[in-house]
């Protein structure tokens, strides 16, 4: 690992890979205590070129603009000032941690459900923080608790499920989540670019 090239604190580690791409990651989130990573191997067995031969970083929590940098050949650590990554020369965030987020898996958009108990479900995240609720909202009623299973890390995502007794004709389901944080799912949509879209998840079904 190459040291700072000039004065300052050193803020940012620069991942290189031997395709050319650079990949800048904040020095703070990789000490946080998370469990920022080097794998060199998945499931007992070597890393596969897919996933980043011979190494590749991962850190928990941030986009992957930032932090999956896959065949790796040289990691600088460095400051923000010094040197600008791929992804920042082009717009998009130098820090770009996951947002709370959250999805409907099913029914699927469109589906055509049958009258009677319909089991909404589907999975929620917020990384390095942890899912604390999870509510399901029917066309414009008011937000109803969801039943949340097990979170093996905070790191991980939590599925959810909300048995809902369905009426005929057609409904917009949504779902928001809260992080263990306070950090309620914002219902403001953006883009991808520059640090993760935003918005929440809704699916329109028809009950026959």
């Amino acid at each position: 690992m190459k040291p700072p090239s000039r004065g300052g604190p050193a803020d940012q580690l620069v991942a290189r890979s031997v395709d050319g791409m650079t990949l800048g990651t904040p020095v703070e989130d990789v000490m946080d205590g998370r469990d920022a990573m080097l794998p060199v191997g998945m499931n007992g067995e070597p890393l596969s070129f897919a996933h980043g031969f011979p190494v590749r970083m991962l850190v928990p929590g941030l986009y992957g603009h930032v932090s999956a940098c896959k065949w790796i050949e040289d990691i600088e650590l460095t400051t923000c000032a010094d040197y600008d990554p791929y992804w920042v020369k082009r717009k998009w965030a130098r820090k770009a941690p996951v947002k709370t987020q959250s999805r409907i898996d099913t029914p699927k958009p469109f589906a055509r459900p049958k009258a009677g108990t319909v089991m909404v479900a589907g999975v929620a995240w917020a990384h390095h923080r942890g899912i604390e609720r999870v509510e399901v909202r029917v066309d414009d009623g008011p937000w109803r608790p969801a039943d949340l299973a097990d979170q093996d890390t905070v790191d991980t995502g939590r599925q959810w499920s909300f048995p809902r007794k369905a009426t005929l004709g057609g409904h917009t389901l949504t779902v928001r989540a809260t992080g263990r944080t306070g950090t309620v799912q914002t219902g403001k949509r953006t883009r991808t670019v520059a640090d993760g879209a935003s918005g929440r998840h809704s699916v329109v079904v028809t009950v026959d």
